[in-house]
């Protein structure tokens, strides 16, 4: 068989020497071993880019009478080749993509070479998802090389019947090969100087300063968006006009003496930064004051001239500025930690306190916490508190909820697992220690972890490193361990249920979060909070609670407490028609209805707490029904039959105060 070239010389040879006639008028005067070429190439002559490689496929499959062609690109991260036109039978497929691993494109792409399957592909590479589905027979694939012989792709062909090794057909087969391989080559290098061009037009207009490109002639050629805010110019009206009006006269003049001594001075060096700058002048006439740069480049045997221009009083403005948001940063961040260093937890009861103290003093430190407390009383809130108040505050806090987690997925939940590790484990996957490490990680319901996890978990707490599953490679962790509990984990060891070993090195700290109800104080704080958030939310509008809501909020046991509370005032914003919080249809149905406050029954005798809560309520609810005014006739001293001074002094020893 005649060569590559011999073939491609006849083609055009047989088009040009036959008068008033072509190639295709002519079948009979062509060898039957060139008319493959001939297809392929009339197919193909006329289109580039993408159309390119679809008439490729589809007129090579024709001419070598084949069920498929495709030609792909190869990407080197997984191994992966993603089809760029792909022919199979009568029609293109879309979006075809594959991993090599097993498929008859692997030898391809490893040897950089032909590769010929001529039969029974299929018991060949059993593992290709895609070959006993199509029905193929047999395989040829050549690698497309760039210059360097790294790979870019490949052109294949399968088909149905048998594919006997054609030298007429190799031949042709390798030449579309290097004009696919050229035609790629052409693509990228497109590709990457229009990605290089994007990129200087992106660092020039994302560019702080002022850039402004001038010809021989001191007129503008381009400016980016900087210089257009500068100048307060168009850029586009601007192209083609002299740089003058832009300077002040003397700068002007600076200007031109700068550019002459650029040009005499030796390659290399030709630039100045000029430290005293120019004086500017915007298109409305306004001057300011910038430091510049002037540097000149030739380019074509054109001469130009970069100048870069920065405003002075803006870099000086904002200094200022910056040095101004510092100061008040830094006085808001003192004022915040004076009032508290928990802005998320409201309360200021005795029993809250007494938490928020032992937060502060355990968050410095890398103890372990145990946080025990019922239902809805917030313990998360107090884990994160600690969290944020360490010196891992900055790093991730990772939250597992041992309740809500399969026992049989726990395990990998914690540790991560490796691909093939169990059914369904596709691909690796990193536990939650592994994303916690150099943070902290939150164990919620720690009373739900089953015993087999528990003493995984132990030798995390005690050595800092575990196996994934699936894996025999050691991983070691940095984690500190926050857990939270509702259960009674006294009850759960003595069951053995719970192991003593894991519960000592977890309560380390304790910490006991109170119920609602042991911190009635807190209950008109939270609800106003409450009440802000949802009215806020749902673009609401109601007047303060009363102080009989107040005394019917703190009456109630609240057994969900902190949830629950929420939960009714959110109701009660919902339900509540007018601009006064609806408590009556926001109360659990079938609960006790709260009386507005605690009084003696019959025959029972009063301690004297009792009788200074019943008072201390009585003479708040008296001072809000008359607006906090206490003596006179409207007063709250008249209203409870008390002398002014009397109630002045009782409300300074109970330590009433009026709410902000």
């Amino acid at each position: 068989m005649p060569g590559a070239v011999t073939i491609l010389k006849k083609v055009y040879l047989d088009q040009d020497t036959i008068p008033g006639k072509t190639i295709m008028d002519h079948q009979d005067c062509i060898a039957p071993e060139n008319q493959l070429l001939q297809a392929v190439f009339e197919g193909t002559a006329k289109e580039t880019g993408r159309a390119f490689f679809e008439a490729l496929v589809k007129h090579l499959c024709r001419a070598l009478d084949t069920y498929g062609a495709w030609v792909t690109e190869f990407r080197e991260p997984g191994r992966r080749l993603e089809a760029i036109a792909f022919w199979l039978g009568d029609g293109y497929v879309a979006d075809y993509a594959y991993e090599i691993s097993g498929t008859p494109c692997e030898p391809v792409i490893e040897t950089k070479d032909l590769f010929h399957v001529p039969d029974r592909v299929v018991e060949l590479y059993p593992r290709d998802p895609d070959l006993s589905g199509i029905g193929a027979v047999s395989y040829m694939g050549v690698p497309l090389l760039d210059l360097d012989e790294r790979i870019l792709g490949h052109l294949a062909v399968l088909d149905t019947r048998p594919m006997p090794r054609d030298p007429e057909k190799l031949s042709v087969f390798r030449i579309f090969a290097a004009r696919a391989a050229a035609e790629l080559r052409r693509i990228r290098a497109e590709e990457r100087i229009r990605e290089r061009e994007q990129k200087l037009t992106r660092l020039l207009n994302s560019a702080m300063d002022a850039v402004i490109e001038l010809d021989r002639h001191l007129s503008v050629v381009i400016l980016n968006r900087a210089a257009e805010k500068l100048f307060r110019c168009d850029g586009v009206a601007m192209a083609g006009k002299p740089f003058r009006p832009y300077l002040s006269r003397g700068s002007h003049r600076k200007l031109s003496r700068l550019v002459a001594e650029l040009q005499s001075r030796p390659a290399g060096r030709q630039h100045f930064w000029i430290a005293d700058g120019f004086q500017g002048r915007t298109s409305g006439g306004t001057e300011f004051p910038a430091e510049a740069t002037l540097s000149r480049v030739e380019m074509e045997r054109e001469t130009f001239f970069t100048l870069i221009m920065r405003d002075v009083n803006d870099r000086l403005e904002a200094e200022r500025r910056i040095q101004s948001l510092r100061s008040e940063a830094e006085y808001l961040k003192e004022e915040i930690r004076g009032l508290t260093k928990f802005d998320e937890i409201v309360g200021r009861s005795d029993p809250i306190c007494d938490v928020l103290r032992s937060v502060d003093q355990v968050a410095p430190t890398d103890a372990s916490v145990l946080i025990s407390g019922e239902s809805g009383t917030g313990k998360e809130l107090f884990a994160r508190a600690v969290h944020a108040a360490s010196v891992r505050g900055s790093r991730p806090l990772i939250k597992v909820n041992c309740a809500a987690i399969p026992a049989s997925l726990m395990e990998s939940e914690f540790f991560g697992h490796e691909a093939g590790a169990f059914t369904g484990a596709t691909q690796k996957r990193e536990g939650r220690f592994a994303l916690a490490d150099g943070g902290t990680i939150f164990l919620d319901e720690i009373g739900d972890l089953p015993m087999a996890l528990q003493v995984k978990l132990l030798r995390v707490l005690q050595e800092g490193e575990f196996e994934p599953v699936g894996s025999s490679r050691t991983r070691r962790v940095d984690v500190r361990v926050i857990a939270a509990t509702n259960r009674d984990l006294d009850k759960l060891m003595g069951e053995g249920r719970f192991r003593v070993d894991l519960y000592f090195r977890l309560n380390v700290f304790p910490i006991r979060i109170p119920p609602l109800r042991d911190r009635r104080d807190d209950i008109p704080l939270l609800a106003d909070h409450f009440l802000e958030r949802f009215s806020k939310k749902l673009d609401r509008h109601f007047t303060p609670l009363s102080g009989q809501d107040r005394c019917r909020l703190e009456a109630y046991d609240w057994p969900g407490n902190v949830r629950e509370l929420q939960n009714v005032i959110e109701r009660a914003v919902i339900v509540s028609t007018g601009t006064r919080l609806d408590l009556d249809r926001a109360f659990p149905q079938g609960s006790d209805e709260p009386a507005p406050a605690p009084r003696p029954t019959e025959g029972k005798i009063c301690t004297a707490a009792e009788m200074q809560a019943l008072e201390r309520r009585n003479m708040v609810l008296a001072l809000e029904s008359t607006g906090w005014q206490i003596s006179g006739k409207k007063g709250a001293a008249h209203l409870l039959g008390l002398k002014p001074t009397t109630l002045s002094s009782r409300i300074k020893a109970l330590g009433i105060r009026r709410p902000a």
